[in-house]
């Protein structure tokens, strides 16, 4: 790191501020998991402020965070989860149409967010941009600024750090960082780094702790993943030891868009014929197609899982990145229905640990979902390499500790 840049920050960790612009693309899967750390910072005494948009404006301002929306003018996240843009399209830029099209959100989030993120760190006076790995528009916000960046890794699946996933999906790029870095000034290049965060235990793949990166000798930080879902009124029976066990359902809050309930209604049918108790945890999801409901299953609507997890002996799910981090920290085996993205990459992980089960959701039938929950609820292996993994996170530093290390590195 440049010297002066050294000299300005050991000032600000002296007189004991430092100013802190996070950066998230406007996805629940892309933006929670870095709450944990924008907390630790702001404990530390830092001044803070999260640069996203769409939904995760009101869901950063209920996790009560300082939100700046960096691109008020569309709701990107909606664009995209319609596959169409809206009926002014003659309003848009080829390069927002180009993108909203493309299938895959990233050149998009690059697109829209990166000057409002670069107006927001010179408004807020920034000092050190953190930035998902995902989320270009804070890199290059760093580069623009001028300061010091920290990458943050907000998946288990790690799917943007693997080259066969970004061969195999066609990454959309398209030259929009190109294009920006010429439209607003950008400097070429990185921003300096002053670390990539892991938040993979290192059996699920994480990197040694201090391990330089391959490319340009970045150290890697291990840091615990602490689940963050949001916040409710937590009911009585989630706090309850439950009679027999009980199995938590949910497919997050884009497959049921994306891909529809069938495989829910699946796996709803299954585990309506077993001596288990399920929590359906579908939040705002349309569940008229799954008919009246088994006795055994409890719609619980939108619930975090942190508030009910801990009393599961098992969860069900599509295998988003949060949604497979979540009982890993709390020991519960996993059955994973992948759906698509990098979900299948979490799968697999799950698989290769022992600590879970998968299958293709458009074959999965009643019979398969009924002798998959059967193995994971009899066979003792799954809940003991779960707890295995749970242990070994609690061992990682957590974000509190990584804060420290950012003050004493700078």
């Amino acid at each position: 790191m440049p010297e002066n840049l050294l000299r300005r920050f050991r000032r600000f960790c002296e007189a004991g501020a430092v100013r802190i612009l996070f950066t998230a693309a406007p996805g629940y899967g892309l933006m929670l998991p870095v709450v944990p750390l924008l907390w630790a910072a702001r404990a530390a005494g830092h001044e803070i402020l999260l640069a996203t948009s769409s939904e995760m404006n009101e869901a950063g301002a209920r996790a009560g965070l300082p939100v700046y929306d960096v691109f008020p003018d569309r709701d990107v996240w909606q664009d995209l989860m319609r596959g169409v843009v809206g009926g002014d399209e003659e309003e848009l830029s080829e390069e927002y149409r180009r993108a909203a099209g493309a299938g895959n959100p990233f050149g998009l989030f690059t697109l829209t967010m990166t000057e409002g993120t670069i107006r927001a760190g010179r408004d807020f006076g920034a000092d050190l941009v953190v930035h998902t790995s995902d989320h270009a528009a804070g890199r290059l916000a760093a580069r623009a600024l001028g300061v010091p960046a920290l990458e943050v890794g907000n998946r288990v699946s790690w799917s943007l750090r693997d080259a066969e996933f970004l061969e195999s999906h066609n990454t959309f790029d398209g030259g929009i960082e190109t294009a920006l870095q010429d439209k607003l000034g950008i400097p070429e290049g990185n921003p300096e780094i002053v670390a990539r965060i892991d938040p993979r235990a290192p059996s699920m793949g994480g990197l040694k702790d201090d391990e330089p990166d391959s490319r340009d000798g970045v150290p890697w930080w291990s840091m615990r993943y602490v689940p963050f879902n949001g916040g409710s009124v937590v009911p009585e029976w989630a706090l309850r030891k439950p009679e027999r066990p009980r199995v938590c359902v949910t497919l997050g809050t884009v497959v049921p868009i994306v891909a529809g309930t069938s495989s829910l209604s699946v796996v709803v049918e299954a585990l309506g014929g077993m001596d288990v108790e399920v929590v359906l945890a579908a939040g705002k999801t349309d569940l008229s197609d799954l008919g009246e409901l088994p006795e055994n299953v409890r719609s619980a609507g939108f619930l975090p899982l942190s508030s009910f997890l801990p009393s599961c002996s098992l969860i069900v799910h599509h295998g988003g990145s949060g949604t497979t981090a979540a009982p890993l920290h709390y020991g519960v085996p996993q059955l994973v229905l992948p759906a698509f993205a990098d979900n299948p990459m979490s799968a697999q992980r799950v698989v290769d640990r022992g600590v879970g089960l998968s299958h293709d959701p458009s074959t999965v039938d009643v019979a398969m979902v009924r002798e998959s929950v059967r193995r994971l609820l009899d066979e003792p292996a799954f809940t003991s390499a779960a707890r295995d993994v749970a242990a070994e996170m609690a061992t990682q530093p957590s974000p509190s500790a990584v804060v420290a290390r950012v003050e004493a590195a700078l």
